[in-house]
C-alpha cells in the first residue's frame, strides 16, 4: 500500500492547496464524549438517518422539529409506554414523513436503546466504550440489534452522534481500490470490510489522523472532483 501522504498530496491538489483541504475534513471526533449523549438524542439521531436514508436529507432537516414533537421528544422509556394507537395515527401525522415502515423502526429502536442502556450505564457509555479500531464490529452489531441501522445508515449514524467513523461511499471504496487494496467493487462481504478496518487502523496508526479525516482524505482523492464549497454545505447537513 502506498504512504498515505501521497494520497493527502493528491486530494489536496484537486480541492486547492493543503489549507482547502484542512478546512474540508471537519472537528476531531471524540468517542469518549459520547458518553454523556442521552438516550432520547441518541435515539432522535438514530431516526434522522433512518428516515434521511433514500430521501432528501435537507428536507428531513427542515422538518425535524415536527418530528420531535410527534416521537414525544424521543424519550425512549415514554414511547414504549405508548399504546398502538399512538403509532398507527403516526402514520397520518403530518409534521414527518409519513412512512410506516421507518415510523415502526423508532418504536423498535427506543426498545434498542433501552434495552443497551440499561446494561450499560447508556447507550452513549456504551458507543464512548467500543474499540475505535472495531468500527466494522459495531456498525454490525447496530445493523443486527437495531431497525434498519445496517449498510450506510449505521456509518451515518455514527458520524453524526460524534463516533470517529470512516464512511464506505463509493469514493473510498475506488480510492482503496486504487491504492491497492483488494476488494470488491461494493466492499460488502465481511472478508472485504476485514481488510478495510485493518488498513484504515494502519494509515490511522501511522498519520495519528482519526479515522474520519482519512475516510475523508481517501473520498476526496479520487472520483469526481466537487467543489469545496459544496461539500462544505454537504458536511453542515
Amino acid at each position: 500500500m502506498p504512504d498515505f501522504a501521497k494520497i493527502r498530496a493528491r486530494a489536496a491538489e484537486r480541492k486547492g492547496g493543503e489549507a482547502v483541504l484542512k478546512s474540508l475534513l471537519g472537528p476531531v471526533p471524540d468517542n469518549v464524549a459520547l458518553a454523556r449523549i442521552s438516550d432520547d438524542r441518541i435515539l432522535s439521531t438514530m431516526a434522522e438517518r433512518v428516515f434521511a436514508a433514500g430521501f432528501v436529507w435537507r428536507v428531513i432537516e427542515q422538518k425535524w422539529p415536527g418530528f420531535e414533537e410527534a416521537f414525544l421528544g424521543f424519550e425512549p422509556k415514554r414511547l414504549l409506554f405508548q399504546p398502538d394507537d399512538f403509532w398507527h395515527e403516526l402514520a397520518s401525522d403530518k409534521r414527518i414523513v409519513r412512512n410506516p415502515q421507518k415510523i415502526r423502526s423508532v418504536h423498535e429502536n427506543a426498545a434498542f436503546v433501552e434495552r443497551v442502556s440499561k446494561e450499560h450505564d447508556g447507550f452513549g457509555r456504551f458507543l464512548a466504550d467500543w474499540p475505535a479500531d472495531d468500527q466494522i464490529g459495531l456498525t454490525a452489531y447496530l445493523g443486527k440489534h437495531g431497525s434498519r441501522l445496517g449498510g450506510n445508515t449505521g456509518q451515518y449514524l455514527l458520524r453524526w452522534l460524534g463516533w470517529d467513523t470512516f464512511i464506505l461511499s463509493q469514493d473510498m471504496i475506488l480510492a482503496l481500490r486504487d491504492a491497492g487494496l483488494d476488494i470488491g467493487d461494493a466492499a460488502s462481504s465481511k472478508k472485504d470490510l476485514a481488510k478495510v478496518q485493518a488498513q484504515i487502523n494502519a494509515w490511522a496508526q501511522d498519520t495519528k489522523l482519526p479515522r474520519a479525516h482519512i475516510s475523508r482524505i481517501l473520498s476526496m482523492s479520487i472520483g469526481t472532483n466537487r467543489p469545496a464549497d459544496e461539500l462544505r454545505a454537504y458536511m453542515d447537513e
